[in-house]
């Protein structure tokens, strides 16, 4: 049997799946512990960290078009995690708050992957962090992926609403 090393395309593919994988199995452990999408959670972390916030603040925050944070947020007042309240300062806003039910998912869910991620990451010297930076966004370019709307929310799954199909469409 062979024992030569792999090639560096091969090692960048296996860090590539590694990564993916990681993201994966994340899911997987929250939507069994706590049965959310990594996005709900993080929607239900930022409204905590807030006090409330309008969905137009989740969005920019998450990076993401507010029609998302509109679907993520309908889910999450469906099973008792958030409500809607109008805003007392401008009555054409609604803010998001967090319930105690939402409070203790939280408080309940396991270590997020990007937590993990945010913790090491800021333990790198700062020319670390711009390097890693460049590169992740040199792999990004490389597979065409720069134009791709992406939260700052790790994972495979699509956070964005589901089209509902219209009446005679295919």
């Amino acid at each position: 049997m062979s024992t030569q090393p792999l090639n560096r395309v091969d090692q960048s593919l296996i860090a590539l799946r590694r990564i993916l994988r990681a993201t994966e199995n994340y899911a997987k452990d929250l939507a069994q512990a706590a049965r959310l999408t990594p996005a709900q959670l993080r929607v239900l972390q930022i409204v905590e960290e807030r006090g409330g916030a309008t969905p137009k603040a989740l969005a920019t925050q998450m990076g993401v078009r507010q029609a998302s944070v509109t679907s993520l947020v309908d889910k999450l007042v469906a099973r008792g995690m958030v409500h809607r309240v109008p805003s007392i300062t401008d009555r054409r806003q609604t803010n998001i708050v967090v319930t105690d039910a939402g409070r203790a998912m939280v408080e309940a869910a396991p270590d997020a992957l990007q937590q993990r991620y945010v913790q090491a990451f800021e333990e790198l010297k700062d020319w670390e962090q711009a390097q890693l930076i460049a590169s992740l966004e040199r792999v990004a370019t490389m597979l065409d992926a720069q134009t791709i709307d992406a939260s700052p929310v790790l994972t495979t799954g699509e956070i964005y609403p589901e089209k509902k199909a219209q009446p005679g469409a295919p």
